[in-house]
């Protein structure tokens, strides 16, 4: 029997108590900063514990103290502000503009406070990272866990939801931003973490930051996107980085999405040794073929998204530890890893499945993987 670990992408469900105090700090209403951070101690405490109890191996904190996986960065980063900008929505709910409008007013997306980068981007402020760290750090004591890891948006995911109306070029925007969430990633990867780095910019974005460009055109970009990853990474073994790929975490038609074959060359091309990407769901569950076909690192774990995380079906542990097999025939049963397509809280407050049936497919999830390293042999 092989051991096939497991993980997750990162935000979990956040506590009601806990919501309300996230927006209230991000729209910069007072706040008790005492039951604050105890209810944030509470919820990274608990979540971690749930982690544990549904038998995942690789645990977060959940995200709960961010608002927002890339936004939360303008309470850490100088040189933004909020304003007023019209935020693009995905190319294919444009195309069907009944769904989309009906998603709006059913509140089913966040509506957030606006960053722009209005001037020079240096990490200013450390506190919120150090407090993460402590409390993912006092989490995990004692717990039977293989690691933790948290979560840090790339340079192209902030510059692709932050507008940029300071710096000449997208790509010295990109430059600034990378050298400023270096301070970041590094401080994750000292707390003895994985550091995680959130990329949708690598296939979200083609169908919004590049929707009136061609695949070659965007293909080129997410070349210089990773770029902007690997020299933010510069100082940081590869074994200790992750790499979150992702078309965008909403029950859509995502018809317009980029196909993994046109971009897995170029995800590949980054430092992080641990790829998670999405499997699971419909759109992209077939692609498991373009990743047979890929130059695949010897260096690289593939992290298959096995659970999908916009549907409230609790996935039966004999499908993930298909899905899985998939994987360990492509690779290796020893390179392959449990993950699922996105996070269940992206937003905070906001997610599609119910949280007990998040834990409920978290549970699956490690059975599937025991099951399949039970059906697999590991190589010679």
């Amino acid at each position: 029997m092989v051991r096939i670990l497991t993980t997750h992408v990162g935000s979990l469900p956040r506590p009601p108590e806990l919501v309300e105090l996230v927006w209230a700090e991000d729209r910069g209403e007072p706040v008790d900063r005492e039951r604050y951070h105890r209810l944030l101690d509470e919820a990274v405490r608990d979540r971690v514990r749930r982690q544990v109890e549904a038998g995942i191996d690789f645990v977060s904190d959940g995200e709960m103290s961010k608002i927002g996986y890339a936004t939360y960065i303008r309470h850490r980063l100088s040189g933004f502000e909020v304003g007023d900008v019209p935020r693009a929505t995905p190319a294919d709910l444009d195309a069907y503009p009944r769904y989309r409008d009906r998603l709006a007013d059913e509140g089913g997306s966040a509506r957030y406070l606006r960053p722009i980068c209005r001037g020079p981007i240096t990490y200013e402020h450390r506190e919120p990272v150090e407090r993460d760290l402590e409390r993912l750090a006092r989490a995990i004591g004692g717990q039977p866990i293989e690691g933790a890891f948290m979560n840090a948006p790339s340079p192209g995911i902030i510059a692709l939801f932050q507008p940029n109306e300071y710096y000449p070029s997208v790509d010295e925007y990109l430059d600034a931003i990378g050298e400023a969430m270096k301070t970041e990633y590094e401080a994750i990867v000292a707390a003895g973490f994985q550091v995680q780095i959130d990329s949708p910019d690598l296939a979200m974005g083609r169908h919004i930051m590049y929707r009136d460009r061609s695949d070659e055109e965007f293909a080129a970009a997410a070349t210089r996107h990773v770029e902007a990853i690997n020299r933010a990474l510069r100082d940081i073994p590869a074994e200790k980085a992750r790499l979150h790929l992702c078309w965008g975490n909403y029950e859509g038609p995502h018809h317009l999405d980029i196909d993994a074959g046109k971009i897995a060359d170029v995800v590949l091309r980054a430092k992080p040794a641990t790829i998670l990407f999405e499997a699971a769901n419909p759109r992209h569950e077939h692609e498991w073929a373009s990743w047979r076909e890929a130059n695949i690192p010897a260096d690289k774990i593939l992290a298959p998204g096995v659970i999908d995380s916009t549907c409230n079906y609790i996935e039966h542990p004999d499908l993930v530890a298909q899905r899985l097999q998939t994987y360990a025939d492509i690779v290796g049963p020893q390179r392959v890893m449990g993950g699922t397509d996105c996070g269940f809280g992206t937003w905070s407050g906001f997610g599609s499945v119910d949280p007990d049936i998040c834990w409920a497919k978290l549970t699956s999830l490690a059975e599937g993987a025991r099951r399949a390293g039970a059906r697999v042999s590991a190589p010679a």
